[in-house]
């Protein structure tokens, strides 16, 4: 990839666009899995653009939006003890718990910092070894291996004041529970690259065989997204069921085995609760019993915790795909990117924030590759 611009063109989108609707002869659902692609779709109107009939549903693909509140709390508990320096990716700072946030709690003078990665948490350890330093691993297979090797490291160096609250959730047992779910409606999907980028897609290929269900490996810019669309229809119309690459500048089939073997020396799978969603089996890392002393819930004791989430928000069905933003009597008024009530709102991958950056329902007009034509947002396409 040489330039961004190359994924943006607004000539060739159009063209992608015309050939969609050329071979469309019926509705269609498909759901993109990963909040990076549902903020591209939205801002630039890419699901208003399309057919009449073929709909987008936005999937649970924000990872910070389907960490449990459980877990949330969990942070919250150990964040607050006078002995602990709590990192975190910045994203989880504001996300809510059952009465208040980590940003909320540094500002009540908790020790609560920003890393970048888990290494950066790793050296934190080592210059405060009168402290116990925990990093909060959250996220999908993409942000397994760096975890894994900070926890290895640690290991290997005797870092024993490092820990880690570890939430980290897996793409295709969710796809597996949605199209298991009596209500689904999805009839293909776009894979998110960035996880296929290091587990490739193997894991999709009996996922598409047993489900009769297209599934598109897919980059984020609007050119692959569009493409990436083009694909799974042409596939739906022709009656197959096939796992395809769109993003074959950044994807294998094999995905990278190095990285893959860091995360299994590590983690191993097991069940795992996702917000909104509930318990999905073998859908989540665990530790392994050689690394359990790095288990943060086990160190600090806060397996059990009680949560309770705000009675407005409907988080849930937003991150199954049951109901848009839109659908939310508190989207844009008593919930906010400012004050949020759950999640969704509150990540860079949220689906809520991604229909409030566009606007979307607020009264305030934006342009895109939709109805006003495409390339009316400078920022993206054209």
């Amino acid at each position: 990839m040489k330039y961004l611009d190359e994924y943006r063109d607004p000539v060739l989108a159009k063209k992608i666009l015309a050939e969609i609707h050329r071979i469309t002869t019926k509705p269609w659902t498909l759901m993109e899995v990963c909040g990076g692609q549902t903020h591209t779709i939205v801002k630039q109107g890419i699901d208003e653009a399309l057919p009449e009939g073929v709909r987008m549903i936005h999937g649970p693909g924000c990872p910070v939006c389907v960490t449990p509140l459980e877990q949330v709390d969990k942070a919250l508990a150990i964040a607050a003890r006078p002995d602990v320096i709590f990192t975190s990716y910045g994203d989880m700072l504001r996300v809510p718990g059952s009465s208040t946030d980590l940003l909320a709690l540094k500002a009540r003078g908790a020790d609560v910092r920003i890393v970048y990665s888990p290494l950066d948490a790793l050296k934190v350890a080592m210059a405060n070894p009168d402290k116990q330093v925990v990093f909060f691993a959250v996220g999908f297979e993409t942000t397994a291996p760096a975890n894994a090797m900070a926890i290895a490291q640690a290991a290997q160096r005797g870092i024993e004041n490092y820990s880690v609250l570890v939430s980290h959730v897996l793409v295709p047992p969710a796809m597996t529970a949605l199209l298991d779910s009596p209500t689904n409606q999805v009839q293909g999907f776009l894979a998110a690259g960035h996880v296929c980028a290091v587990m490739g897609w193997t894991e999709y290929e009996p996922i598409a065989a047993k489900y009769r269900t297209p599934i598109v490996v897919t980059g984020f810019e609007p050119l692959d997204l569009l493409e990436g669309i083009l694909m799974a229809i042409r596939q739906l119309e022709e009656g197959r069921a096939e796992v395809e690459n769109q993003y074959a500048r950044a994807v294998k089939r094999e995905g990278v085995p190095p990285a893959q073997k860091q995360i299994f020396e590590v983690f191993e799978v097991g069940d795992r609760k996702w917000r909104g969603v509930g318990e999905i089996p073998m859908s989540g890392y665990h530790l392994r019993p050689a690394y359990a002393r790095f288990d943060a819930e086990a160190r600090f004791d806060v397996g059990e915790i009680r949560t309770n989430e705000h009675p407005a928000c409907i988080a849930g069905a937003i991150l199954t795909g049951e109901k848009i933003p839109l659908d939310c009597t508190a989207y844009g008024t008593l919930c906010t990117p400012q004050k949020p009530l759950g999640a969704p709102m509150v990540s860079a991958e949220g689906t809520c924030a991604a229909f409030y950056a566009a606007a979307r329902g607020l009264g305030v007009g934006a342009g895109g590759v939709g109805a006003r034509g495409v390339g009316a947002r400078t920022v993206s396409v054209g």
